[in-house]
């Protein structure tokens, strides 16, 4: 069904009703609509969300599946807050698009805590790209002990510094050699993010 479309493509580009109904210049309780099925766009609103969510227009309205998609396990949560258990049973797949699972692997997340608010928020799906390294800045998933956590990595000589974005939330900082006896370990890089409705 069409709202059901509307919701798939709406996470799949990680927006909230709010986001959308801006960009259209509606009311939220207007779109709401639409993904409650209480209303139906019209052409031109299909459309330019279409577009907006990146999406063939046959898709939302036929529910065409893309050829160019992979399905990514969902394997448990990850703190934004303080460090917890990381990965448990598969609770669910989602579907990525195949390039940006070209030559490496992908895992999805369930966030809870509030320390990286307001970009992500407890309930959203982050999709990682597993890799030991990663770049000053990116939003990376990291092991503190056996335990996972979220944050912006910041790098230096002498350790590195796990950065909350809330900023009711202290960073935490590991030297060199707490990074080898902890350990602390990057899983991967937050390559996307599947924000809850």
């Amino acid at each position: 069904m069409l709202k059901q479309r509307l919701i798939s493509a709406r996470k799949g580009a990680g927006l909230t009703q709010a986001e959308v109904a801006d960009y259209l210049g509606i009311r939220r309780q207007t779109y709401s609509a639409y993904e409650r099925g209480v209303s139906i766009p019209d052409t031109n609103t299909i459309a330019t969300l279409a577009r907006l969510f990146s999406v063939s227009v046959g898709e939302l309205v036929a529910g065409e599946a893309p050829a160019n998609v992979v399905r990514v396990p969902v394997c448990g949560n990850v703190a934004a807050g303080r460090p917890i258990d990381a990965i448990e049973n598969v609770e669910e797949y989602v579907e990525v698009d195949s390039s940006l699972a070209k030559g490496c692997t992908l895992i999805g997340l369930k966030v809870k805590g509030r320390s990286m608010e307001p970009r992500f928020t407890s309930g959203d799906t982050v999709i990682i790209r597993c890799q030991s390294n990663v770049d000053n800045g990116d939003i990376a998933v990291v092991l503190v002990g056996e335990e996972a956590t979220m944050k912006k990595i910041v790098k230096y000589t002498e350790g590195i510094r796990l950065m909350p974005t809330n900023p009711a939330y202290e960073p935490t900082y590991f030297s060199n050699d707490e990074i080898r006896n902890i350990p602390v370990t990057i899983i991967g890089k937050v390559v996307e993010l599947r924000a809850k409705i």
